[in-house]
């Protein structure tokens, strides 16, 4: 069975990505920073009837990322990765911490960055696959009080459509994601967004992306139709 690897998979998008890619059939590798939340996902998509096993990771951490690759690896044919675990933390930058530009970096770029590295390898030996990078609409133009977001994103932007040249003649595909905001929990410790209920939800994001997986790039604005 082809599997699937979703960082930051325990809520919102990439649980619901997860959620989606489960009823196509892929076996899907949970991972994240927290197990209970993990667990609730493996635990909804086996009474599904999906197929899925959780692993604690954190993408902080580049010896953690080699070594739970490498052990997916010895128990599952790898054919894919997204790659959706990111930090946010916003407002004028003047009033963002050194210790808040290094989470950025460290989780939506270095983390996104250590993680396809360590994955890619198994797809080249299939050359099959996707890695599927999810960038958000941060990525495609600079916003007030994120610069330092915005930073990381078009950072991740750029190591995907590089990829995409690289890889253009194989059989493995990149594919970016540019969603707007939604309504997840990533807002729960942000008064950036004062109102979430009027952006679009992870499930409607994630179904959008799933009928649009054959594109290359997938644009998303946040608000509700």
């Amino acid at each position: 069975m082809k599997t699937i690897i979703v960082t930051g998979a325990g809520t919102g998008l990439g649980k619901e990505l997860a959620l989606l890619l489960a009823k196509q059939g892929y076996h899907m590798i949970l991972t994240g920073r927290t197990e209970d939340k993990l667990k609730e996902v493996q635990t909804h998509i086996e009474n599904s009837g999906g197929s899925s096993d959780r692993v604690v990771l954190d993408l902080r951490n580049l010896e953690d990322i080699k070594e739970k690759a490498l052990l997916i690896s010895k128990k599952h044919d790898i054919y894919g990765l997204v790659n959706n675990a990111g930090v946010g933390h916003f407002g004028p930058f003047s009033a963002i911490s050194d210790k808040e530009i290094e989470e950025m970096f460290q989780a939506n770029v270095l983390g996104t960055i250590h993680m396809t590295k360590a994955i890619l390898p198994y797809l080249e030996r299939n050359e099959d696959g996707l890695v599927m990078n999810i960038v958000s609409t941060a990525g495609l133009r600079g916003k007030k009080n994120e610069a330092v977001y915005c930073a990381s994103k078009f950072a991740v932007r750029g190591f995907t459509e590089s990829l995409q040249k690289e890889y253009e003649d194989t059989g493995i595909r990149f594919v970016a994601a540019y969603m707007g905001g939604m309504n997840t929990p990533f807002w729960e410790k942000s008064d950036h967004v004062s109102d979430p209920s009027r952006l679009r939800s992870s499930a409607e994001v994630a179904d959008i992306i799933m009928n649009n997986l054959e594109k290359n790039e997938i644009i998303i604005e946040s608000k509700k139709s």
